[in-house]
């Protein structure tokens, strides 16, 4: 899974990138656009690092910054929809993306706080 959510993760940063390029040339097309840009690439950057976690608390502070990321996304999307700076056609599909990663990055969480507990038990 971590392979696979690495890539899925990073394909998520390419589409913002390519996304944002769309956006008016406009203040309110710049200052979503580089909030989107910042939470977006943030996504699989973390990721990776909680991967790298030193030890489970690490591991689930870390992706606890990643679903926080993934939701911000939503966030900036979901303005950039309401705005009308960009066609809903067209962020659609990255705003579903980006509700996936947020479901997975905080049931990952959840799972390994929940183990972490039946650690802490035994």
């Amino acid at each position: 899974m971590t392979k696979d959510l690495k890539d899925r993760t990073k394909k998520f940063a390419v589409a913002i990138i390519r996304f944002i390029r769309t956006l008016p040339k406009n203040d309110e097309g710049s200052v979503l656009g580089k909030q989107l840009l910042r939470s977006g690439t943030s996504v699989g950057a973390n990721y990776r690092s909680a991967c790298k976690g030193k030890s489970t608390a690490d591991f689930i502070n870390k992706i606890i910054i990643v679903e926080e990321e993934a939701d911000e996304c939503c966030y900036w999307l979901e303005l950039i929809i309401e705005a009308e700076l960009a066609k809903k056609e067209s962020v659609e599909p990255i705003l579903k993306e980006a509700n996936e990663l947020t479901a997975i990055f905080t049931a990952a969480g959840k799972t390994a706080k929940e183990n972490r507990l039946k650690q802490q038990k035994n």
